[in-house]
């Protein structure tokens, strides 16, 4: 599989997923079209408007605010997600049902919580058994979404249920560049995790910082280590969901 990352609006991501073997192509969140459709052209991939084209991780407009105009560029376009907020979704994808981008497996998981209807998009190449998680508003690089339409126990249950069961070596493809500042989040509780320090300093120059592995995030994303002690110790609280919780309101603060 190819994923190419695409910067737009202010800090977002959209992407392109490819198959390799095929060429047939795939967006996520795909809110500048003209700029999508521009690099997809370039790439020689084809985006069918028979197959599986258009995945939308949730409602709000800085990721599904781009379908309207999209749709109207190539008319016919498979736009799936879980939630009747999205413009022009056609399809209503089951939690865990099975999709094909030419050989590409592609598997939604649905993980409400930031929004009621927010989907992550799970996709394994046999071809090379590469995996790849897109994450949405989910899971960031060093952090986790707000919590607007559910709460910490909702969380909890998609981190470790559903994200963390996912092989380590998987990529996370999230939907926003906020690593700087959720590591800066990190640190200020976090200021002994060596693995974490190292994390910030790669990243202080570069402009994208995706994706990461969810191996990887376990060592320094806070939020995945809220049933190790000493993130309790650091905390104060010994009930996992409340150091969720309570991380997740020190992060909205935290400046």
């Amino acid at each position: 599989m190819k994923v190419i990352p695409i910067p737009v609006l202010e800090d977002n991501y959209s992407y392109i997923l490819i198959d390799e073997k095929t060429k047939e192509a795939a967006v996520i969140d795909p809110v500048e079209p003209t700029k999508i459709l521009n690099l997809i052209s370039q790439t020689g991939a084809q985006l069918s408007s028979v197959t599986n084209s258009v995945f939308v991780t949730h409602h709000h407009w800085d990721h599904s605010g781009g379908n309207i105009e999209l749709v109207a560029k190539k008319p016919g376009l498979a736009v799936y997600g879980a939630d009747a907020r999205i413009p022009e979704i056609n399809y209503v994808c089951k939690d865990q049902e099975e999709f094909k981008l030419g050989s590409l497996e592609i598997t939604p998981l649905h993980t409400p919580c930031h929004t009621k209807g927010h989907v992550c998009y799970y996709v394994v190449d046999p071809n090379t058994s590469e995996r790849a998680l897109f994450s949405g508003d989910t899971l960031f690089v060093g952090g986790v979404g707000k919590f607007f339409e559910g709460d910490a126990r909702d969380m909890y249950r998609i981190l470790f249920h559903i994200i963390t069961k996912l092989p380590d070596d998987t990529w996370v493809y999230c939907g926003h560049e906020y690593t700087k500042n959720n590591l800066k989040f990190a640190l200020s509780v976090d200021p002994g995790n060596e693995t974490l320090r190292a994390k910030l300093a790669w990243c202080e120059d570069k402009p994208v910082t995706i994706p990461s592995t969810i191996g990887q995030e376990k060592l320094y994303n806070p939020f995945l280590r809220v049933n190790e002690q000493s993130m309790q110790q650091i905390v104060g609280k010994n009930d996992p969901v409340e150091v969720l919780h309570t991380l997740r309101e020190m992060k909205n603060s935290f400046r």
